[in-house]
C-alpha cells in the first residue's frame, strides 16, 4: 500500500461500498443513526490524537446527522446525507481498508475519506454550520464550534 491513502481508493474500497449500502437504512430509521452515532462518538473520543485533521468537521457531521435524526434538520441533500452516513459508518467499522488495530496506519484511511467526503459536502455542512449558529443541536460542544 502506498504512503498516502486517497479519499477516492478508500471509496472505491469494498468496505466502503458496504458502509453505503447501509446508509440509507440508517437513514430512515431514527433509532439506528442515533445508535451509529453513540458508537461514532465514543469511538472520535478515544481516538482523537489521531484525527487531528479532520476533528472539527467529524464533529460537525455527527452534530449534523443527530439533528437530522432527531428531526431538528432536514435541509440537506438526500445524496449529501448518505455521503455522510456512509463515512460514519465506515469510520465505526474495526475492519476496512487499514484495519483500525494497524497502530500508526490504523485510522489513516478514516481521516482520508472523512476529509474527502466533507469536500465534498462541504456547501452543505456550510449550510448546516450556519443553520446551527441559530439552532444549536443536542449534543453540540461549544469549544468545537467555529467562533468559540
Amino acid at each position: 500500500m502506498s504512503k498516502k491513502v486517497s479519499g477516492e481508493k478508500v471509496e472505491a474500497s469494498s468496505s466502503f461500498r458496504s458502509a453505503k449500502n447501509r446508509a440509507a437504512e440508517y437513514a430512515n430509521d431514527a433509532d439506528k443513526l442515533n445508535d451509529l452515532l453513540d458508537e461514532a462518538s465514543q469511538k472520535a473520543d478515544s481516538k482523537r490524537g489521531r484525527l487531528t485533521e479532520v476533528w472539527d468537521s467529524l464533529m460537525a457531521c455527527l452534530r449534523l446527522l443527530r439533528a437530522y435524526a432527531t428531526g431538528q434538520y432536514k435541509d440537506i441533500p438526500w445524496v449529501s446525507l448518505l455521503s455522510i452516513i456512509a463515512a460514519v459508518t465506515y469510520f465505526v467499522m474495526p475492519v476496512d481498508l487499514i484495519p483500525d488495530f494497524i497502530l500508526t496506519l490504523g485510522f489513516v484511511d478514516d481521516a482520508a475519506l472523512i476529509g474527502w467526503i466533507i469536500s465534498s459536502v462541504k456547501s452543505d455542512i456550510d449550510n448546516f454550520l450556519q443553520w446551527e449558529k441559530i439552532h444549536p443541536t443536542p449534543g453540540q460542544d461549544t469549544d468545537d464550534s467555529p467562533g468559540a
